[in-house]
């Protein structure tokens, strides 16, 4: 917590994350703060003015603006609180991603060229077009061996016109940037320049974990990494999965890979045998149909189980020259399958209704039009407008 003063307080909107309307409200300078704005690959930090939540801090040259949707009164002494799970989550990513930087450069000479700290995992973009197992191993070894031996991790501020500036690795300072450069330092390790929030000793990361490496960017390599509590929380979460699969599956997590391959021949056999006998009952409903001494003018079918070709196989058996065919697959209740096959001028002028009244859309040429339907209990009512084109058609009938 920290005790400070309001500054301003203007009237903002703040665009949420995952899109959306924008949300209205104030956008606060505070005389000084704990909460970090976003940069530097690093989210910002979430805490409270008083009792009001800070939604989002950006950075505005020196200043910090903190979003909130409700005023705060210019010239106000406030309480400042910061979310310290969040932060320190940050924190050990952050330094994770600095250490993880430093041995890949040292050990293979791959420079870093981006960094992206997630909500889940963080990714490292490096400047190479691949990386082995075999270093991914060694290097996730050389790292785990750092936090270990529980190396110092220090901040200091030189003068931007500092000679030593020029020694520290860096992607070079914001264009409004003011002030003291901000290195961070991992003691005989790295010297970085850094806006960033890190730990004090690399042996609050605990543990990081390298996840692998996924294609980047033209000749470079994504590193996926966890640190710290997202490994505990990694761990938790696959142990859960674990226990779930020993108990769905009957045997241990060894064998759960063998299991669910087996699983997936049965599934596929399942899936042959079930598709030829579709099939044949298909051609059984067609030449059910066409053994019949007086076939009417119009089938329908609807049957829970099937697909386009089940409808498809039913209209080519029966023949639609003379016969005005309305089928559909699916659950009464869900969205479905349809198909209408007959005469090429009833179809094109049926089509797209029928579609409309099943709530759903479709496309056709040469008397077929299918598509899919999202009210499949309205059936009934195609069947109706159906009977109703053939009785303007046959009058005396």
């Amino acid at each position: 917590q920290f005790s400070t003063r309001v500054v301003s307080c203007r009237a903002a909107e703040l665009r949420p994350e995952g899109g959306g309307e924008p949300v209205r409200g104030f956008q606060v300078v505070l005389e000084d703060t704990i909460l970090f704005p976003e940069g530097g690959g690093q989210p910002d930090d979430r805490g409270l003015i008083g009792d009001v939540p800070v939604l989002r801090v950006t950075r505005r040259g020196p200043e910090a603006l903190h979003f909130v949707q409700e005023a705060l009164e210019p010239g106000a002494e406030v309480l400042l609180s910061l979310d310290w799970e969040r932060r320190f989550d940050h924190m050990q990513q952050h330094s994770g991603q600095h250490l993880i930087t430093a041995i890949a450069e040292q050990m293979f000479g791959f420079k870093t060229t981006s960094w992206e700290l997630g909500r889940q995992r963080s990714v490292i973009e490096l400047d190479t077009p691949s990386m082995t197992a075999e270093q991914i191993e060694a290097l996730e070894r050389s790292v785990n061996e750092k936090i270990r031996e529980r190396v110092p991790v220090m901040v200091r501020e030189l003068a931007a016109d500092d000679p030593e500036v020029e020694t520290v690795r860096s992607r070079g300072l914001p264009d409004d940037h003011a002030g003291p450069v901000r290195v961070v330092d991992i003691e005989g390790i790295d010297s970085n320049m850094c806006c960033g929030t890190h730990v004090s000793n690399l042996s609050d990361l605990q543990v990081i974990k390298l996840l692998g490496t996924e294609k980047g960017k033209k000749n470079k390599t994504n590193l996926v990494f966890l640190a710290g509590n997202r490994v505990l929380k990694s761990i938790e979460q696959s142990h859960s999965t674990e226990k779930a699969l020993t108990s769905l599956l009957k045997n241990g997590p060894g064998e759960h890979v063998e299991a669910v391959k087996r699983l997936q021949s049965s599934v596929k056999l399942l899936q042959k045998n079930n598709l030829n006998l579709l099939r044949d009952i298909a051609v059984l409903i067609a030449r059910d149909f066409k053994s019949k001494p007086v076939q009417s003018q119009l089938f329908v079918l609807h049957r829970k189980e099937g697909d386009s070709e089940f409808m498809n196989i039913i209209a080519n058996e029966i023949g639609t020259e003379e016969t005005l065919l309305f089928l559909t697959v699916g659950d009464e209740k869900e969205a479905g399958l349809f198909l209408l096959a007959g005469p090429v001028e009833a179809v094109e002028n049926l089509g797209p209704r029928v579609a409309e009244l099943l709530g759903g859309k479709g496309a056709g040429k040469r008397g077929r039009f299918q598509g899919k339907a999202t009210q499949m209990s309205r059936r009934g009512e195609v069947q109706a407008l159906l009977q109703e084109f053939f009785s303007r058609q046959s009058p005396e009938a």
